[in-house]
């Protein structure tokens, strides 16, 4: 009698807006592509190279990957059906390790240190570099909480569609977590012949944006629902997939942009991903966007 008084308070309530009530870490997150813009500046009138280690590309890619992680944790935070105040200590959590990230990214390769391994800094600096570590793994703790509680969620879903988007991209965000954790045992992002664990590193987080944009898609596509479930099956299926193929070629040391067995195969599942995608988007009614761009403006 309970669940059932829960489900039917559930089904009555308006469905959650992308976004809502998430302005700061909204705000985090246009921080990092700002601070790449700064940076991209820089490198055009100085180059990218700052002795001895500094790499402002680095720095560069860094920020805008951490910004659109950040928009991409704003997005899905308002449909956890959180309390406000487990809701408050998540978003602090990843605003705190966020800034934490974006400073010193910044500062020590424009110092010329490598912001993590650094072979030619001080003690501080190495300090600092390890501090750094320990912050990844406090982002990469958030997002294992928040996969976990995404999976524990139980029926009626508000955003069904949406939520099976969202379950398969923090799939590969865990794998994503996973090479990051590599990087910090190996010090370094490089592992056999030519393996580079960044790329799984990269590819497996933007699964935020390429499994659950689909799934916006396909809520307003003029589909039957059978039909949107199984392309958000088969769309995410086959990223996880390619994920997968990408895990093992860099783990036998080999370079993912080779034309081998692997990485053709993994190209594969992406194209397979991208029809899905494309079939959406033919059949979406594209007043959807209209309201997305008035929901945000609201917000």
């Amino acid at each position: 009698m309970l669940n059932a008084t829960k489900t039917s308070q559930i089904e009555h309530q308006p469905a959650p807006k992308l976004f809502e009530g998430e302005r700061n870490l909204v705000i985090t997150g246009l921080i990092g592509f700002l601070l790449s813009a700064g940076i991209a500046i820089f490198i055009y009138f100085n180059g990218p190279a700052i002795g001895p280690e500094g790499n402002m590309k680095d720095a560069f890619s860094f920020n805008a990957a951490i910004g659109m992680f950040i928009l991409s944790i704003a997005a899905v935070l308002p449909l956890t059906r959180f309390s406000d105040r487990k809701r408050k200590t998540v978003r602090w959590f990843f605003i705190i390790a966020s800034m934490y990230s974006y400073t010193i990214e910044t500062l020590q390769n424009f110092r010329g240190f490598n912001p993590r391994f650094s072979r030619e800094g001080t003690v501080v600096d190495i300090a600092a570099g390890m501090l750094f570590g320990v912050i990844s793994l406090v982002l990469v703790s958030l997002t294992i909480v928040l996969m976990i509680h995404f999976f524990r969620m139980k029926r009626p879903f508000e955003r069904p569609l949406l939520m099976i988007g969202i379950r398969y991209a923090f799939v590969s965000v865990l794998a994503a977590n996973l090479a990051g954790i590599w990087m910090i045992l190996l010090q370094d992002r490089l592992t056999g012949g030519a393996g580079n664990i960044i790329v799984l590193h990269g590819i497996g987080f933007h699964a935020l944006q390429t499994l659950i944009l689909p799934a916006l898609i396909l809520e307003r596509a003029r589909l039957n629902v059978n039909i949107k479930k199984r392309l958000i099956h088969t769309g995410c299926i086959a990223w996880i997939l390619m994920i997968l193929t990408i895990s093992i070629q860099t783990a036998l040391g080999q370079s993912v942009f080779q034309l081998t067995p692997l990485p053709i195969l993994a190209f594969v599942f992406l194209l397979i991903w991208f029809a899905t995608v494309v079939i959406s988007l033919l059949k979406i009614d594209f007043h959807f966007f209209q309201q997305i761009i008035v929901s945000f403006k609201n917000n």
